[in-house]
């Protein structure tokens, strides 16, 4: 039986502990924190089982907090828990202290990043389809997954997303809370306390539904014990509650989020609370004790075997990832793969007709896809999201805030460039190293060949972080023998002699191209050198200052992707960056093909400049001066 005065108790400490640190710090939220704690502190004192000594624990339930806004609320339960102390408090928002703004992992109980509302959801997802791995034979009890959201989030499409992915993949596990307190940021929501309609929306996508009195603990516990362990139906509680309850003067009222009491405030809330036992603290259940899955366990060693791949052979890299995944889940079990309805393209078909049970489809919902891959790689799986590169924009924020999370999840962006041809410019990625380049943390990896992306692959499902590899649609040739190894922020020299008049710096679809153009030259007697960046993040800096160098300072760089934030400016920060002068910055220009001069050295960039629109490859690579003609026009150009 749960002791409802004790909990009574906890809620006012938790209320007291959210007003003292939101006033001494100056900012907070303390009236979306104030709605929601009543069902948080039953939640966690007399529901969820949770190993606080070990928070990875894999048999704990997870609680996830969408509404990241909410910290203040976050800090105070595990305070009222025992793990932290009043004093630690006293630092919520400040310089390089762990309990941060909006909840990230640097606060060890914090398992993913939130703030930027919508993604909570998502993330619990994928997390309760991880712990169904895990634990593929616990039918009594499997952990579970709770995520508290803001009315306002639900919103966000990619909550929706979420919502109606629950039901098709059964997840019993999975329970959303909705704190329905009817105010946003700057006014209604826009189904205010309509609780039944939240419930009518929830239900018509296949979840089982309860609204409860969000601030009614016997009720709150009687919905919480009611949860089904073992059944095949996402649950969601929806919580009718008061912004600011608990305080008379911010109940309900507009103008309060994200805004602080003055000290005289302070005191008067206080009054408001009662007495509040200072002494008092909530215990969290210990979880149920299960040996850790085999899904779970880091294989002895997780080597690609010998390609067949021929020199000449022509292969498609989206081809080449396929297959490189697919030997790789073989001998990994965390490998998992996450694809938007794309297989027969990406060739993620492959490994989902190898490994069914590790093949989760996500359909055309790309930022629920990122959301559930987080949560995949935060349960120890390392998950494989892959769909057409251009799609991959639509889940910026998602892929931002798994940066946030220390993420370890592998993005393949299939069909980049205007060399997937006649579909046109809608299918073409030309924003995605740009856009990959810019997170924090990220690798981006842009492969020439099948070779190459094989072993690429290999290296990002070993090495941990957020990566993102560049694959092309068209077949092209294997340039590279069996067994070349590759490096993260490597390159290779494909091309080299001591009379090389320039380089050409290319990655991908580029690189083919740069290749037949070296060629070419050579028989005009142009000795050029090439160097394929098949690692644009980290790029090869001590490599290309050495080809610079030696070929009169002079590059080109080319790649099939918009001008701005490609290859080109990767290759340009390499000597922006420079130490060797400090008598001139890098010049970008925003013309493709100009010369830009930095610390001495010349450099052309070669990048897709014009409107894209539909033909063949090689009309649209000559097209954006992009192909091996333009590129031979172009060194022709520079040596006269």
């Amino acid at each position: 039986m749960a002791d409802i005065r004790k909990l009574e108790k906890l809620a006012r400490l938790v209320r007291w502990y959210i007003l003292k640190m939101t006033t001494r710090a100056g900012s907070g939220h303390l009236t979306s924190s104030l709605s929601a704690t009543d069902v948080m502190v039953a939640l966690f004192f007399n529901k969820i089982r949770f190993d606080l000594k070990n928070p990875q624990n894999p048999a704990s339930d997870r609680v996830i907090f969408s509404k990241g806004h909410v910290s203040p609320l976050v800090y105070a339960l595990y305070a009222a828990a025992g793990v932290i102390s009043e004093k630690d408090l006293e630092g919520y928002r400040k310089f390089k202290n762990p309990l941060e703004g909006h909840p990230r992992p640097s606060f060890k109980y914090i398992e993913v990043a939130t703030g930027s509302l919508g993604q909570g959801l998502s993330v619990g997802l994928g997390m309760a389809l991880a712990l169904r791995q895990e634990f593929p034979n616990s039918k009594l009890h499997i952990p579970k997954v709770y995520v508290l959201m803001g009315d306002s989030e639900t919103s966000e499409g990619s909550v929706w997303e979420a919502v109606e992915l629950a039901p098709y993949y059964k997840l019993g596990n999975l329970v959303g809370i909705i704190d329905v307190n009817r105010l946003g940021q700057s006014g209604q929501t826009m189904l205010g306390w309509n609780v039944q309609e939240y419930r009518q929306r929830v239900e018509a996508f296949g979840w089982q539904a309860k609204i409860i009195d969000g601030h009614d603990l016997k009720e709150i516990i009687k919905v919480l014990n009611s949860l089904p362990d073992g059944g095949d139906k996402p649950q969601m509680i929806i919580a009718k509650t008061i912004k600011g309850k608990g305080v008379s003067f911010l109940e309900n009222k507009e103008g309060w989020h994200g805004k602080a009491l003055s000290d005289e405030q302070f005191e008067d809330a206080l009054g408001e609370l009662g007495r509040i036992d200072k002494e008092v603290r909530g215990e969290i259940a210990k979880p149920i004790s299960f040996p850790t899955s085999k899904a779970r366990k880091k294989p002895t060693g997780n080597q690609l075997p010998v390609t067949s791949y021929q020199l000449g052979d022509l292969v498609a890299t989206r081809k080449a990832y396929g297959e490189a995944i697919t030997a790789l889940g073989a001998t990994d079990p965390r490998i998992v793969c996450l694809d938007a309805e794309v297989k027969n393209s990406t060739y993620a078909e492959i490994f989902m007709e190898k490994f069914p049970e590790r093949f989760f489809e996500m359909f055309i919902a790309e930022q629920n896809m990122v959301g559930a891959a987080l949560g995949f790689s935060k349960r120890g799986m390392i998950p494989f999201v892959s769909t057409f590169a251009a799609f991959l924009t639509r889940a910026l924020d998602q892929i931002r805030m798994a940066s946030y999370s220390n993420a370890d999840v592998k993005f393949v962006g299939s069909h980049a460039g205007v060399s997937i041809g006649e579909d046109g410019p809608s299918q073409m990625g030309l924003e995605d190293i740009s856009m990959f380049r810019s997170i924090f943390g990220s690798y981006v990896l842009c492969p020439g060949d099948a070779v190459s992306c094989r072993e690429l692959v290999e290296v990002a499902a070993n090495t941990k972080g957020l990566f993102y590899i560049r694959t092309a649609r068209p077949a092209t040739p294997v340039i590279y023998a069996r067994g070349e190894k590759f490096k993260i922020g490597g390159s290779k020299v494909i091309r080299s002699s001591k009379a090389d008049k320039l380089t050409i710096v290319a990655c991908g679809i580029a690189l083919i191209e740069s290749i037949k153009a070296a060629d070419e030259l050579a028989k005009l007697g142009i000795k050029v050198r090439l160097v394929d960046a098949y690692s644009v993040k980290p790029i090869d800096e001590a490599g290309i200052k050495k080809a610079a160098r030696e070929t009169n300072n002079l590059l080109i760089t080319v790649e099939d992707h918009y001008a701005q934030g490609g290859l080109g400016d990767a290759v340009l920060n390499v000597f922006a960056n420079s130490s060797q002068s400090h008598s001139r910055s890098a010049q970008s220009s925003t013309h493709a093909h100009s010369g830009s001069v930095a610390r001495g050295v010349r450099i052309y960039k070669l990048a897709v400049s014009k409107m894209p629109m539909s033909g063949k490859s090689e009309e649209l690579l000559d097209y954006e001066q992009i192909s091996q003609k333009a590129i031979v026009k172009k060194v022709l150009e520079i040596c006269k």
